[in-house]
């Protein structure tokens, strides 16, 4: 027994179960929003209490997918980062352009990047799959170009360092980096 994996899903469980409207129950990525907020309330990643949001887009978020009390959220360890803007900006230009949530997860994506671990321990999310699931799904064509399974975090920074000529990999290629094994290792 996993204490806080089963308070985890407690809490998902709770969430995903509130009512909301059609268009917000039907959206692929409620439950990654669900798993972030839960997170979030085991103070699980680097968030703020409002995900990294704005305080009025974090209210539309509640409002429109989770209807109900909202969970006693604190701000997590992050930081504001020198390439915030730049990293949301990538996002949002690779964004689906479906629905509302691909905006939000743009500027949750961004401000997590801050961390220091893995990209989806930095969101607060349960495991790797449901931050590969958000990025399919929100960011589908930035996806697409993660062809070797990267870790996500190193992908985003690698894609947006080649975009603005910067070279960070002392290697032509990702197959010939020294950190080629760390990069595409199966996460622990």
């Amino acid at each position: 027994m996993n204490p806080s994996h089963d308070c985890r899903d407690l809490l998902q469980a709770e969430l995903l179960g509130r009512p909301a409207p059609a268009q917000a129950a039907k959206d692929p990525l409620r439950p990654v929003l669900a798993s972030l907020l839960a997170g979030r309330s085991l103070n699980q990643g680097v968030l703020t209490a409002t995900l990294g949001l704005s305080a009025s887009a974090f209210e539309t978020l509640w409002q429109d997918y989770f209807p109900g009390p909202q969970l006693n959220l604190v701000n997590g360890p992050g930081e504001v980062i020198v390439e915030l803007e730049d990293l949301l900006h990538l996002l949002l230009e690779y964004r689906a352009g479906v629905r509302e949530s691909e905006v939000w997860l743009a500027h949750i994506v961004a401000y997590s990047c801050c961390g220091r671990n893995h990209l989806w321990q930095d969101l607060g999310l349960a495991n790797r799959g449901e931050l590969s699931h958000l990025m399919n799904t929100a960011f589908p064509a930035l996806a697409d170009l993660n062809r070797g399974d990267m870790k996500w975090k190193k992908f985003i920074y690698r894609h947006y360092c080649s975009r603005e000529g910067i070279y960070v990999c002392p290697a032509p290629s990702c197959s010939e980096c020294a950190d080629h094994a760390k990069c595409f290792a199966p996460e622990v």
